[in-house]
């Protein structure tokens, strides 16, 4: 046989014609093809929510974990429960609680991030073609996830003061009249990502209502909620509306990413659905980190903790202002947000900021472009 028989018999196939449908939808973010140059050491990145582990003590953590081995180590480096193990679900509800949420732990299950609950919660209500609706713009992640189930997103407009209930109303007649499916409206109401924003108690009653009129799921995200600069932020809507809001939380902003230990606060409706959904999953989320957590809830002074990441991100907030102030022109504008991680500039018209971006790495400056927070991907003068 020659060489080229030999590698036409060998030769590589297409794969794409073995994948599902739903493969084609998946595709890498603006964020993750950032990580490998935001993360060499010469490069300012301004790029993801990465929280900064500096005020994390590394010394108790190590002795937390070293004693959660030695004395719990059967059951931390076990199997566990398919729903989140019973002490951590109480501990969470005690987190809550500080949100205005008076929740049951029977209807919180733990889950790998809150990003694995906006897996299940997509898998268990979208079909292709329904419609998700999200703010304008949007958490990138999310903005995969419902891509990848294979949802229609639909953008409102946002204003200074988070989702416009006007907008909502709108996009809502709208899509009724061309005979849309509506699952679930995607928020983040605290410190919003990508923009900072936060939406005011009153707002949140609107939309509230809004949805409960029209049958429309609230997907509320709440990971920044616990880090207000200067004020707590406004109760949670799910202190609100307890049948009609799915809670996602998480501690990977407030102690740290790396246990990827986050939850979701469902309806007792969906509960069985989402549970028997994160056992298909995943079987059970990590016991070890579960327990990690639940010990430092248990042992810790977690409210302290937290305290000091937002004297510290509230530091970084204010240089970030300054800067802006003091260097961009007068015909750009940005966010000031009073919590979280996120500021939203606005260049003047006639900049791509993707287009932009090449320059930036250059003058090594890392950043995400606004079109990564769109579900349609185009040009944005924002990021």
């Amino acid at each position: 046989m020659s060489e080229t028989e030999r590698y036409q018999t060998h030769a590589p196939e297409n794969l794409e014609e073995r994948f599902a449908h739903r493969a084609a939808h998946m595709k890498p973010s603006e964020i993750r093809s950032l990580f490998a140059v935001a993360s060499r050491p010469e490069i300012v990145s301004l790029a993801g929510g990465m929280p900064n582990l500096s005020a994390i003590p590394m010394d108790v953590m190590a002795s937390l974990l070293e004693k959660l081995v030695r004395e719990n180590g059967q059951e931390a480096l076990q199997y566990g429960s398919g729903q989140g193990h019973p002490k951590l679900r109480e501990q969470i509800c005690d987190v809550m609680a500080l949100e205005g949420i008076r929740a049951n732990p029977d209807d919180v299950l733990v889950t790998t991030g809150s990003q694995q609950a906006l897996d299940l919660i997509s898998r268990i209500f979208i079909d292709p073609g329904d419609v998700v609706l999200v703010e304008a713009p949007s958490y990138v992640g999310a903005l995969g996830t419902f891509a990848q189930y294979e949802a229609r997103v639909v953008h409102v407009e946002m204003d200074q003061s988070g989702l416009s209930p006007e907008a909502l109303r709108d996009a809502i007649k709208t899509l009724r009249y061309q005979g849309s499916r509506i699952k679930f409206i995607y928020l983040i109401p605290n410190y919003q990502n990508p923009t900072g924003v936060t939406m005011p108690s009153s707002r949140r009653t609107e939309i509230l209502n809004i949805c409960r009129e029209e049958k429309i799921f609230v997907v509320e995200d709440n990971p920044y909620g616990l880090l207000g600069f200067d004020r707590p932020s406004p109760n949670a809507m799910r202190a609100e509306d307890s049948e009609n809001v799915i809670y996602l939380g998480s501690f990977s902003k407030t102690i740290v990413p790396g246990f990827r230990v986050g939850w979701a606060l469902v309806p007792p409706t969906l509960r069985e659905k989402l549970v028997i959904a994160s056992e298909s999953s995943i079987l059970c989320p990590s016991n070890f980190s579960q327990l990690a957590i639940s010990s430092y809830l248990a042992n810790q002074p977690w409210r302290d903790q937290i305290a000091s990441f937002v004297n510290l991100y509230r530091v970084r907030r204010d240089a970030m202002l300054e800067t802006l102030d003091a260097t961009f022109p007068k015909s750009a504008n940005w966010t000031r947000p009073k919590g979280g991680f996120y500021v939203w500039v606005t260049l003047p018209a006639g900049i791509d900021t993707k287009a932009m971006m090449p320059k930036a790495i250059v003058a090594k400056v890392a950043y995400v472009p606004g079109n990564a927070f769109y579900a349609d991907g185009l040009a944005c003068r924002c990021g």
